[in-house]
């Protein structure tokens, strides 16, 4: 075994790292939200903060028009002075009156390396119809179940229940 390597931050050696901006590069940023989302849910905290962009905004606004989370702001936060505000969405996670998780499962459906798409009429339920799906339509970024009655399809993001 070679000798321990140490360092502040990634290099040029690490792929993940894109040297122009200096931040690392994310494949699947609605992958990174998901998780966000879950990992949270699990340690029972009351938010979660997600770099936020347009698409995310959107997603959100969705969970909180479901009922799944209490609600969403979107703030910029200075990590250090001096340096450019970071675009951060707060998301505040919601629970039972006993402290049960609102949100029991979130799935990524289509990825980066694997698009799945559905037309207006093959849009699938959710456990029967007690979850949601989020899509990606022509008409913006919409639950399963408006996107049947406004008679569209697209792009399958994520299933919540």
């Amino acid at each position: 075994m070679g000798p321990l390597r140490v360092f502040d931050r990634p290099g040029p050696e690490d792929a993940r790292f894109d040297q122009d901006t200096g931040s690392s590069v994310m494949t699947d940023p609605i992958a990174d939200m998901l998780a966000r989302i879950r990992n949270a849910t699990l340690a029972r905290h009351a938010r979660v903060d997600i770099p936020a962009s347009s698409l995310k905004v959107e997603i959100a606004r969705i969970l909180e028009d479901e009922g799944y989370i209490q609600g969403v702001k979107q703030l910029d936060v200075t990590p250090t002075p001096g340096e450019r505000p970071l675009k951060v969405i707060r998301i505040f996670l919601k629970y039972g009156p006993r402290g049960e998780r609102v949100i029991s499962g979130l799935q990524r459906v289509s990825r980066p390396g694997r698009r799945v798409y559905f037309r207006r009429d093959e849009v699938p339920t959710v456990l029967g119809g007690l979850g949601t799906n989020i899509l990606t339509t022509s008409r913006g970024v919409m639950t399963g179940r408006a996107a049947i009655k406004v008679g569209v399809g697209g792009e399958v993001l994520c299933n919540v229940w």
